[in-house]
């Protein structure tokens, strides 16, 4: 087993796996507080979100649901990065 886990191929599988788990996270987390703070006029926005996959960007987005006044604001943040 000890040798499995050196193994640079199974190294590279694990980073992939968390490295989407925590992306899959941080959309759930992005999803809710959309929910919570805009309603579900604010869920509209889940479909363009989801397709992001890049980390840092969802990050930005989650930090601007929670600085956004409105939805607006949030749709160019969204749009600009």
């Amino acid at each position: 087993m000890a040798i499995l886990t050196e193994s640079p191929w199974y190294q590279q599988i694990l980073r992939e796996g968390e490295a989407r788990g925590e992306t899959r996270g941080i959309i759930s987390g992005i999803e809710m507080a959309l929910e919570i703070k805009f309603g579900s006029e604010g869920l509209q926005l889940m479909p363009q979100i989801s397709q992001i996959s890049d980390l840092e960007q969802l990050k930005i987005i989650q930090r601007g649901v929670k600085n956004a006044n409105n939805l607006e604001e949030l749709r160019e943040l969204i749009l600009n990065n």
